[in-house]
């Protein structure tokens, strides 16, 4: 029987990072669905029940499966002042022992773009990860015109580090991949992808 037991919440001046929950469905269904044009260039497909209520129970379980496991934390990001769900944030893939690492994932509504939000969260999960997890290391990775996302990822303090060639399959496609990295001690200094 699984026992799920560990509250993540993690607060900032405008917003609240938490674990998704089963009432979250209605808005999270309508923000993707609304947002499907400006989500899907960037992201890998979608199965075809991505936005059913089944297959986001099975997100939710995932989600606090993850936490109790110690391999991810999956937030939602909700704006405090009225509730309204704005998209999610993931460190996944969180790696043990010598890496004390994790990989971050993260996607904003249309609406809700360009507005701040994601700096904010993503400042907030660097500095949860860090303090609170002990990480050393938290990854990133989007695809190289995603200048949006490049430059909130470069203004939350991740560093370019490389390409990946052939690094996921995004809208049905394997593509390339630029690399960012942001460490807990970073003695690297100011770097560019150039």
């Amino acid at each position: 029987m699984f026992l799920f037991k560990r509250k993540v919440q993690i607060v900032t001046d405008r917003l609240m990072l938490r674990l998704p929950l089963h009432r979250d469905y209605r808005s999270w269904s309508e923000l993707r669905l609304n947002s499907k044009a400006f989500l899907t260039p960037w992201e890998p497909s979608w199965a075809a029940d991505h936005l059913s209520r089944k297959s986001f129970a099975n997100r939710v379980y995932w989600a606090q499966r993850s936490v109790s496991a110690g391999s991810g934390i999956p937030l939602f990001i909700e704006r405090q002042k009225d509730g309204v769900l704005l998209g999610a944030v993931t460190l996944d893939n969180m790696r043990r022992g010598p890496a004390q690492a994790a990989t971050l994932g993260y996607w904003i509504g249309a609406p809700h773009a360009r507005q701040g939000y994601m700096r904010e969260a993503l400042t907030a999960c660097l500095d949860y990860a860090f303090q609170k997890e002990g990480l050393s290391r938290l990854e990133a990775a989007c695809l190289p015109e995603n200048v949006a996302s490049r430059g909130v990822l470069e203004k939350s303090g991740f560093k370019y580090e490389g390409v990946a060639q052939s690094y996921l399959q995004i809208n049905g496609r394997w593509r390339t991949h630029v690399l960012y990295a942001a460490l807990r001690f970073d003695r690297r200094g100011r770097t560019s992808a150039g």
